[in-house]
């Protein structure tokens, strides 16, 4: 692109030199003759600069004709962990299957502590790609992953009710989901806006599709109007 610039230059250059012959008679002998010389040492500099700028050109490709193939700088790397190409593309699909199993916290967690071992135990863990990922970042989610106990006790105490006690924030956060709690101590609710102070109930966690579904009846829970009494 340099080049192209600089012999534009130049062919605007002569132009320039053309039509000052054709209006040389409106000038004197020695104006005619400074603009020659001047025109020749500005022609003289961009030849050298297109010189210069030719000869880096052959430099780089030379430079360029001497450098190994990527696919081949590839494969060399791959080999120093006794790997091919479809090993790490593998390793790769690998990697994100355990990634998106950690981010989405998926139980049980130790299963998922196995699968990362695994994978720094394999050699093309240590490749530039992987070896920050595997060994340092899914470690960090996972030590921070703050597994939930799979039901928590809850003692009741006077004035409590189901609707209450889902709705705490320790527990569901949602009052619609009283019913999980009724379900789970059956053997000591018989009615369920009946309890009493000191019974003690499992609080399970919900799974993601009772989540979703008591937080869909929330979002849609509409309470009725204020009766109006007549006077």
């Amino acid at each position: 692109m340099k080049i192209q610039k600089y012999l534009a230059g130049l062919i605007a250059v002569l132009l320039l030199a053309n039509v000052n012959l054709f209006a040389q008679e409106e000038m004197t002998y020695e104006e005619w003759q400074n603009e020659i010389n001047r025109l020749t040492e500005q022609k003289a500099q961009l030849t050298s600069e297109l010189t210069t700028l030719q000869n880096d050109v052959n430099q780089l490709r030379s430079t360029l004709e001497g450098m190994q193939a990527y696919e081949d700088c590839r494969d060399e790397l791959y080999a120093l962990v006794g790997a091919t190409k479809a090993d790490v593309d593998a390793f790769r699909a690998k990697v994100e299957e355990v990634e998106g199993k950690i981010n989405r916290q998926q139980l049980p967690k130790e299963d998922r502590q196995a699968e990362l071992d695994q994978l720094k135990a394999n050699k093309i863990s240590a490749l530039p790609e992987f070896y920050e990922k595997v060994h340092n970042e899914l470690q960090r989610k996972l030590d921070a992953w703050q597994v939930k106990p799979q039901e928590i006790m809850y003692t009741v105490v006077k004035g409590d009710h189901l609707w209450g006690i889902a709705k705490k924030k320790e527990h569901y956060d949602n009052p619609f989901a009283w019913p999980k709690i009724y379900q789970a101590n059956r053997d000591q609710i018989k009615n369920p806006d009946l309890i009493y102070p000191n019974q003690v109930f499992k609080i399970p966690n919900l799974t993601e599709e009772e989540k979703a579904k008591y937080d869909k009846i929330r979002r849609n829970y509409k309470p009725a109007p204020p009766v109006q009494t007549n006077r």
